[in-house]
């Protein structure tokens, strides 16, 4: 979902009006001072904050950038949905931004639009992120506004109405998309009809059946401190953050007078067996889309490492195997990657290509006539080495924006409860030898893999690509 801005409002102090216990603070010393102490005001120190009620409250200073992000994780996604509230959770998303006790939608959006700044939200499986990114001297209007709208929706009936139209506009732009569609059929494939297989977006069906009752019972159960992560990076002062955090959400009566202890990462031991399936859906489109995969790993098994640099050396670059072999030497697609889907408590592992539909047995052939070496032998030495190198680089890269380090502060309190400082997340990467890749390639590539494909395909090229994966 893309969306606008917020509005100026003064801050004020925090906890007025109620007694409330002093909120718990801690450091992750990414750095350090002259003494070895930690600096909190030093770059690249993250600092956590427990506020009265659950509430998390992190951040990261970068005093040498000019803007800041701020969001709002929470602990519920699309797998949190029952099958009559298919879609529930970014149906709210599109909700929060219509208006709350003290402002109306032009009053969230406008205020940011006018000092150039950028608001935005995304609903996952299993989490969803409201965010603001402005100037730094602009942060205490994206606090203001981005709290107010987690605290204080209204959720209005005609907003509910009115926002249902978006929504399934969203949902036809999608169908538009087999690029994109065939990995929500993946997921399907793979997951069956359970929660995490179902797209988050929900149905026509589904969205077209849910009322406002129903949405505000959701925001309601869902939307507690003790399942928010705040996060904000790039040029913030900690404790600024967190007196104007807990100033706006003692305003909406959302502080606790007590210690309450806040909702832990998500846990579970879902094992998937799916093993040679296929879905097909027949579609007029110029190109053939399908996934190749089998079951991965959960965010939590330890193997994630390798298969991550197993998943790079495969298809994440253009010296990558499959781009070589399937673009660079055989000009038979444009696009084709490899990549892994980690939850709480099982994982995706896929290969995606898109190509002419007379190409298709021939490119899937060429997949799974790699993937089938890379079961058996495992990678070269070079070619891990490679793939460590292209991981560490895009992972640093790819933080030098302060939106991206959000991101890594509350997903990383989310899923995990913990913080890693990037040289941690480096050393882990490098660590990964050939042989845990071979492990964990024989793990999971070994099994017969299943197959999802959109597009324009004969009869006998479905004959052709069922068997494939038989």
């Amino acid at each position: 979902m893309t969306l606008p801005r917020s509005s100026r409002k003064a801050a004020r102090p925090p906890y007025r009006g109620r007694a409330v216990p002093r909120p718990r603070s801690t450091a992750a010393t990414l750095s350090t001072g002259a003494d070895g102490s930690a600096d909190p005001a030093a770059a690249g120190t993250v600092r956590k904050t427990v506020l009265p009620g659950g509430l998390r409250v992190l951040t990261e200073t970068l005093p040498s950038v000019r803007s800041a992000t701020f969001g709002i994780w929470a602990h519920v996604g699309s797998r949190d949905e029952t099958p009559a509230l298919g879609g529930a959770t970014h149906y709210l998303e599109h909700l929060l931004f219509k208006g709350t006790r003290t402002r109306s939608a032009l009053d969230i959006s406008a205020p940011i639009d006018a000092v150039g700044g950028e608001m935005n939200a995304f609903t996952a499986k299993e989490y969803t992120c409201y965010y603001a990114r402005v100037l730094d001297t602009d942060l205490p209007l994206a606090i203001d506004i981005v709290c107010d709208m987690l605290t204080g929706s209204v959720i209005r009936a005609e907003d509910v109405e009115a926002e249902r139209g978006v929504v399934l506009e969203e949902i036809a732009m999608t169908e538009d998309d087999p690029g994109d569609c065939v990995h929500d059929l993946f997921a399907r494939t793979m997951l069956g009809d359970t929660p995490l297989g179902r797209p988050v977006l929900g149905t026509v069906e589904t969205v077209t059946g849910l009322t406002r009752d129903r949405v505000a019972r959701f925001y309601q159960r869902h939307y507690t401190p003790t399942r928010l992560v705040v996060a904000a990076a790039g040029n913030v002062d900690h404790d600024d953050v967190v007196r104007r955090v807990a100033a706006a959400f003692d305003r909406a009566g959302a502080l606790a007078a007590t210690d309450t202890a806040p909702h832990g990462p998500r846990a579970g031991s879902r094992t998937l067996r799916t093993a040679g399936r296929f879905e097909l859906q027949e579609r007029r489109t110029e190109q053939t889309h399908l996934v190749l995969g089998a079951p991965g790993v959960g965010r939590h098994d330890e193997r994630r490492w390798a298969l991550s640099v197993l998943s790079a050396a495969l298809g994440g670059g253009m010296s990558s195997r499959l781009f070589q072999e399937v673009r660079e030497k055989r000009g038979l697609a444009y696009s084709v990657y490899s990549y892994t889907s980690g939850f709480a408590d099982c994982g995706l592992f896929g290969v995606y290509a898109g190509c002419r539909p007379a190409q298709a047995a021939d490119v899937l052939k060429l997949c799974r006539e790699e993937l089938a070496q890379v079961a058996a032998h495992g990678l070269a030495d070079d070619e891990v080495a490679r793939a460590v190198g292209q991981l560490c680089g895009s992972l640093v890269l790819g933080l030098e924006d302060t939106g991206a380090l959000m991101h890594r502060l509350g997903k990383s309190e989310l899923c995990w409860g913990e913080q890693m400082s990037v040289d941690d997340i480096l050393a882990r990467i490098r660590a990964v030898t050939p042989d845990d890749v071979r492990e964990v390639a024989a793990a999971v590539l070994s099994r017969r893999p299943s197959l999802s494909v959109i597009g324009p395909v004969t009869d006998r090229q479905a004959s052709a690509l069922r068997e494939a994966v038989a």
